[in-house]
């Protein structure tokens, strides 16, 4: 299977997530990429479509490592295990939620503006990303929607590698992805047609 464009994947994505649509779910795009494919799945769905502006806290040596995360509304969630094992510092965690914390508030405001979130307590949320390599973007967006109140997470994806199917199974209540290849080098590999989404086509995208 090759999408040619990430709309098409979201539109091949919602018809595996017909069973959601009872539960007038909340989706939640991953900018840049997932904007678009969670656009096709909100419109097929007759659902409610909004942006999850996530940052992961690496381990200053490591920051592929998550240590926590942040989102919007002051949401912190902590890694405990790595933070003890790693034997980070107080003030070099401070440090790194400092520095993700302004590069969070910078994404919010060019891509929300002033419109408030659509707020996740109680609801399904389903959130999408055009694929994923690890899952650990996936991961902490799970990880903020459960602290803002969501009642149930699912994580849709048009393509995802073997290990990240693993990863965030752990952490989601449903995980729906029509391609799973055994080999996956790489997301763009799954589209013909994967450029670099500007600012302006996702805003554009949640204006719609």
């Amino acid at each position: 299977m090759l999408y040619a464009t990430r709309a098409e994947a979201g539109r091949e994505l919602a018809s595996s997530l017909g069973h959601l649509r009872a539960d007038h779910p909340l989706v939640l795009g991953l900018p840049r990429g997932g904007v678009p494919v969670a656009l096709e799945v909100a419109r097929a769905l007759d659902a409610d479509l909004d942006v999850l502006v996530v940052r992961k806290l690496g381990l200053p040596w490591q920051p592929e490592l998550a240590m926590g995360a942040i989102g919007e509304g002051g949401v912190r969630v902590f890694n405990d295990d790595v933070i003890a094992q790693s034997g980070v510092s107080r003030r070099a965690l401070s440090s790194v939620e400092e520095t993700e914390r302004r590069e969070l508030d910078r994404r919010v405001r060019m891509l929300r503006g002033d419109r408030p979130p659509i707020p996740m307590t109680d609801r399904v949320v389903v959130i999408v990303d055009d694929g994923m390599a690890t899952g650990a973007t996936a991961v902490v967006a799970c990880l903020v929607a459960r602290a803002q109140g969501a009642a149930r997470v699912v994580v849709a994806m048009p393509v995802s590698s073997e290990e990240a199917m693993t990863r965030v199974r752990a952490e989601a209540d449903e995980v729906v992805c029509p391609l799973v290849p055994r080999w996956l080098g790489g997301v763009g590999g799954a589209y013909r047609d994967f450029h670099q989404l500007t600012d302006h086509e996702v805003q554009g995208a949640l204006k719609t």
